[in-house]
């Protein structure tokens, strides 16, 4: 599947995914800091944003995908960075295509399994009646039924767009709700990528903890752990600015 992306800015390219239920609009703000020095490649990952939707939704294909893109745009080695869901896909990617990763940026995400967690969220989501709604503030106090925090709702409603009829949604809902369980598979056992790996962590986030090192250890040797004060999951939207010292200071 060829995916949408936006490119930006001039020397080794960098191609950043985003997580579940975003886009590659959740990066802009870190790409404005980077285009100096790198060119950017935004990524929309498949039922997500404006790439096309498919009814396949896996870390198999879905690295399957990144590497279309690498061969179309002809890249040989990159840097490659993933947030949450799209940390799990990179790192995936790095396991497999190891030459093609120049260095590796996880952004808050571990190796290992994870529960699902988003059952509240894909309730709200699937009890809006799309043809009812007449508005924005419709879809957002809607959801404020089942989801009370209101970045959590912003962010969510960046992915409903308007078409030819009224409202819709740029993810693939029904895909996505079939499949959560996906999204939380732990890497598969074997792989190794050796290459530089920075892990960079919300100070705040659950998701990244001091257990997860070993699996950090196990299938990225070379890795790095770095925690951002002040941050939760969605640490490049909470401390935009030292994410990117981070990223600078790593890719160098």
């Amino acid at each position: 599947m060829l995916l949408n992306f936006k490119k930006s800015g001039s020397g080794p390219p960098l191609v950043i995914l985003h997580g579940l239920f975003g886009s590659l609009d959740n990066w802009f703000s870190i790409a404005k800091e980077l285009v100096e020095h790198y060119t950017l490649y935004l990524v929309d990952q498949r039922n997500h944003g404006d790439s096309p939707h498919a009814d396949e939704w896996n870390y198999a294909v879905m690295v399957e995908d990144l590497k279309e893109l690498f061969d179309t745009e002809g890249f040989e080695k990159v840097f490659l960075m993933g947030h949450s869901m799209g940390g799990k896909t990179v790192m995936n990617f790095a396991l497999k295509y190891p030459k093609m990763v120049e260095k590796l940026i996880v952004a808050d995400i571990a190796p290992r399994y994870y529960p699902v967690h988003h059952e509240s969220i894909l309730e709200g989501l699937n009890s809006l009646n799309l043809s009812e709604i007449k508005s924005r503030k419709d879809a957002d106090d809607q959801l404020a039924e089942y989801i009370p925090e209101l970045g959590v709702r912003q962010f969510l409603l960046k992915s409903l767009t308007r078409d030819n009829t009224g409202f819709a949604w740029k993810i693939n809902l029904p895909v996505i709700t079939k499949n959560i369980e996906n999204v939380g598979e732990a890497l598969p056992e074997g792989g190794k990528f050796e290459g530089p790996t920075l892990f960079l962590a919300g100070a705040n986030s659950n998701y990244i903890q001091q257990k997860d090192m070993a699996d950090m250890e196990k299938f990225f040797p070379n890795y790095q752990l770095e925690f951002v004060a002040d941050a939760g999951h969605w640490l490049h939207a909470e401390q935009p600015h030292a994410v990117v010292e981070e990223m600078r200071r790593f890719l160098g």
